[in-house]
């Protein structure tokens, strides 16, 4: 029997992946969520409904996914494409490919462009309405200094983060060069970058339980609100544990946002007054992915060991309680109640009277 997690975790997903989960979002048209997978799979869920609506086999392990609209999404593969399914028909075609496993894929609604970032240090931008042949949907190819980890958009803006922490903005509207190169301000490997929605900067993680905010506008002004903040962390015999920040998601209607850890944890930060504003109860194992639904009253969360601790049996500690175990794959999604995630309102003392 699998250890039942307390109902505080949500509602458990049937027909979860039997791999790791390498993302998960959710429709901006409806409450479907789109999910990619180490075995191989895209599977769309209605998450209210908890039922597997289609899934799409692919000859690799599938590393990010995203919709186009509620009717079709796409897919970036370790087998170096970029492909297109139709839900409704069951159809799929390949968009394009990259020299090397295709880490990232966003579409931009506001520009009409697939863009994929991939380990062969390139980005890619597409045209999906291109007829017959790849060369007629690639726009452009973009090199980047190293490979490519995570891609975020916000309106026409671009953030792009690599090995090596760099980390370079672009305007899609001229990605002849970046608007601007940056360096990571964490000193360790960039994990997951997410834009604000607001558009004026973005959260950055690390491996190395950190969550650094920053600010598109270089002027002194914005750049002296920029700052970073450890989480994701616990002490034990004296001395501290750090986890790999794996998955920051941003509420769309507070602008607060969510972070999950390998310490199984979920964590929702008021960025704008630097405090947390919750935390949930314990998963049953690392947190891989997350995504707020388009109107933020659900939280689709990925519970899935994302091997920072090397290879691990695949069962439950209820049948093997030692340490070389790791929990099932599962995906939990959870009502949000406006408490968890609704800044506080900042309290001012009374004037001398």
């Amino acid at each position: 029997m699998t250890a039942v997690p307390p109902p505080s975790s949500g509602q458990e997903l049937s027909n979860p992946p039997t791999d790791g989960v390498s993302n998960l979002r959710f429709s901006n048209h409806s409450d479907h969520l789109l999910v990619s997978s180490w075995d191989k799979t895209v599977r769309l869920y209605d998450a209210t409904a908890n039922v597997l609506r289609g899934e799409f086999s692919h000859g690799s392990p599938v590393l990010d996914c995203c919709f186009h609209d509620d009717s079709s999404g796409f897919s970036a593969s370790a087998d170096n494409t970029v492909r297109r399914f139709v839900f409704n028909s069951n159809k799929e075609d390949i968009i394009g490919k990259h020299d090397a496993p295709v880490r990232c894929v966003e579409y931009s609604y506001a520009a009409g462009q697939l863009i994929t970032g991939s380990w062969d240090k390139t980005l890619k931008c597409w045209d999906p309405r291109g007829a017959n042949g790849q060369e007629r949907t690639l726009i452009g190819t973009y090199q980047q200094p190293e490979r490519v980890y995570s891609l975020s958009l916000v309106g026409n803006r671009l953030v792009v983060a690599t090995a090596g922490r760099h980390v370079n903005v672009f305007d899609l509207r001229n990605m002849s060069q970046p608007e601007q190169r940056r360096e990571s301000s964490l000193k360790y490997q960039t994990r997951c970058v997410r834009c604000y929605p607001n558009g004026t900067g973005y959260a950055l993680s690390s491996v190395e339980g950190r969550v650094a905010m920053e600010f598109f506008d270089l002027s002194e002004a914005s750049q002296t609100k920029k700052y970073a903040f450890k989480c994701h962390r616990k002490s034990e015999a004296g001395r501290d544990i750090v986890y790999p920040v794996n998955a920051i998601a941003f509420h769309p209607i507070y602008g607060t946002f969510a972070t999950g850890g390998c310490d199984g944890y979920v964590n929702v930060w008021d960025g704008n007054n630097k405090k947390r504003l919750y935390q949930y109860s314990k998963y049953p194992t690392s947190i891989a992915a997350l995504s707020f639904s388009r109107d933020g009253h659900l939280l689709a969360v990925a519970s899935s060991y994302t091997f920072e601790e090397g290879e691990k049996l695949y069962e439950p500690a209820s049948i093997s309680p030692s340490k070389n175990h790791h929990e099932p794959d599962a995906i939990f999604v959870r009502n949000v109640n406006e408490i968890e995630v609704k800044p506080k309102p900042k309290v001012y003392p009374n004037p001398p009277a």
